[in-house]
């Protein structure tokens, strides 16, 4: 298996290998996407790879290429939506964003033929290999492996949201990345 990190622009042109992965990989429960999710996540993820700061991780076979896994996201900016979709309010030093602060990891998903490999963080580590302090997802209480993988990989949750309009209700998890630098002041 190889691990391609591909910006914006490579992630583009490696849009159906992505969507393949993402198709099958959230059709099984408990997301059961649809065909019509999965253009609506196409429209997203065309608008997503425009982002100058856009990441994406792409796994292959080594014979062939067949897509196996596929992670994409971007540092949240000062202005992102994703705090005030929570249904309880957080400390505004937890909610504050820089642009450079707070990695948002917005989809992560392994081909079934793949999973409890090791693929998925591998596919994790070599995407957030950046300058941000930590990481942000949302997580399905009822998506039982991915809660068990997020939680053994240092996640922790912070909050609970509808992360867009009719979305159910998703964990809100944080991880530490590169912890800011503690001042410490000499008397």
């Amino acid at each position: 298996m190889e691990v391609e990190l591909l910006d914006g622009p490579g992630a583009a042109a490696a849009e159906d290998a992505i969507l393949a992965v993402y198709a099958e990989a959230f059709a099984e429960p408990p997301y059961l996407k649809t065909a019509a999710d999965v253009a609506a996540n196409r429209r997203r993820f065309r608008s997503q790879v425009r982002k100058p700061t856009f990441r994406a991780a792409l796994a292959t076979t080594t014979a062939g290429g067949e897509p196996v896994a596929m992670a994409y996201g971007y540092p949240l900016s000062p202005a992102t939506g994703w705090w005030a979709r929570l249904i309880t309010p957080v400390p505004e030093e937890l909610s504050r964003e820089t642009g450079s602060r707070t990695f948002g990891l917005i989809e992560l998903a392994v081909r079934a033929t793949w999973r409890r490999q090791g693929v998925a963080r591998r596919l994790h580590d070599a995407l957030l290999d950046g300058p941000e302090e930590r990481v942000l997802l949302n997580a399905r209480p009822d998506a039982a492996p991915a809660q068990a993988a997020y939680r053994s990989w240092g996640y922790r949750i912070v909050g609970r949201a509808h992360p867009w309009d009719g979305a159910a209700l998703h964990d809100v998890m944080l991880k530490e990345l590169h912890p800011h630098p503690t001042t410490t002041t000499r008397t």
